[in-house]
């Protein structure tokens, strides 16, 4: 067998080392290393709310309760009391009767005259109403309101189609510098008006054959 001369042997050598220097760059231990730093990175913390984000709103009021106070200032001022002292915001509570027939309670007082309700639930903070004006003969206030047009504004049915004439008239003597002034405007003497109802898709009656 052939010795192989010294440049062989030589080259041998330096051929073999620059086979395994890429394994030397890039040892197992470092790798190993590596994936476990990266694994132990914290996840992002969660974005804090803007400190100006509203707060969140409580439940909307309950509907009997909401019922309760628009039937009862029909009638009874010691009922809407007490709902008032338990919940304040009943004061401006809307209720509807059906198909778009909204009323809220100081509306109630106004189409019945009830005047010591009506009083009663705007120093509570119930907010102004044109109807409860008429009915309380704040004559300045309806002006106000009515604006130019006075006839357009004043054929508009409240609730139940009571009319403006209408809360007028229940506001007794007191209010009858409105009712004449209504008139003097051409507002025909009308006391109530068909209100635009609006049946639900799939809820209107059926028409008899």
């Amino acid at each position: 067998m052939q010795t192989p001369d010294p440049a062989r042997r030589q080259f041998l050598r330096i051929a073999a080392g620059s086979a395994l220097a890429p394994l030397a760059l890039t040892p197992l231990a470092a790798q190993d290393t590596s994936a476990a730093a990266a694994s132990a990175t914290p996840p992002a913390a969660p974005k804090a709310a803007p400190k100006n984000s509203p707060a969140p709103r409580p439940p909307k009021l309950p509907d009997d309760q909401v019922q309760a106070v628009v039937t009862h200032a029909h009638r009874s001022l010691e009922k809407v009391g007490e709902l008032l002292e338990a919940t304040p915001t009943l004061a401006n509570a809307t209720w509807d009767w059906g198909g778009g027939d909204f009323e809220t309670p100081l509306q109630a007082a106004a189409h019945i005259g009830q005047r010591a309700i009506a009083e009663y639930l705007l120093a509570h903070g119930a907010r102004f109403d044109l109807y409860a004006a008429a009915m309380l003969g704040q004559l300045d206030r309806v002006q106000a309101a009515l604006g130019r047009d006075v006839v357009a504004a004043a054929v508009v049915p409240g609730p139940h189609g009571f009319t403006l004439l209408h809360c007028a008239k229940q506001g007794g003597a007191e209010a009858k510098p409105v009712y004449d002034w209504l008139l003097a405007q051409g507002v025909p003497e009308k006391f109530t008006l068909p209100l635009p109802y609006r049946w639900p898709a799939g809820t209107a009656p059926t028409p008899a054959k």
